[in-house]
């Protein structure tokens, strides 16, 4: 079973909410509204072509637009297997929760 990182999971979760919308800044503001992380643009890209060489994550070039002087925004979409990948990672998280909670009775929920 593949699991992500922390980071993996954010990364691919931002681009799975955000559908069609998917391409850095878009990446990166949701980024930041799930985790209450600001990253980098050299990070948001190092983590998405790390995703990509993976096979989580395909990209395609947008049509270039003269305000980006002409260069084309890069769309994201999550793959199959990083679907999985996602999956399995939660499912990893969700039984790691439920083992704390049996360890530890007087921790609450939200503090996990």
């Amino acid at each position: 079973m593949k699991t992500l990182t922390l980071d993996e999971s954010i990364f691919l979760a931002a681009i799975l909410i955000l559908e069609d919308g998917a391409y850095g800044v878009a990446i990166r503001r949701k980024v930041l509204e799930l985790a209450g992380k600001s990253v980098s643009y050299g990070t948001l890209y190092s983590h998405l072509d790390q995703l990509f060489r993976k096979g989580y994550v395909t990209k395609a070039f947008g049509k270039p637009s003269a305000e980006r002087g002409g260069r084309s925004k890069i769309y994201y979409k999550v793959l199959p297997a990083g679907l999985i990948a996602l999956r399995s990672t939660i499912f990893l998280q969700h039984a790691l929760q439920k083992s704390l909670r049996q360890a530890i009775p007087d921790l609450e929920t939200d503090e996990i």
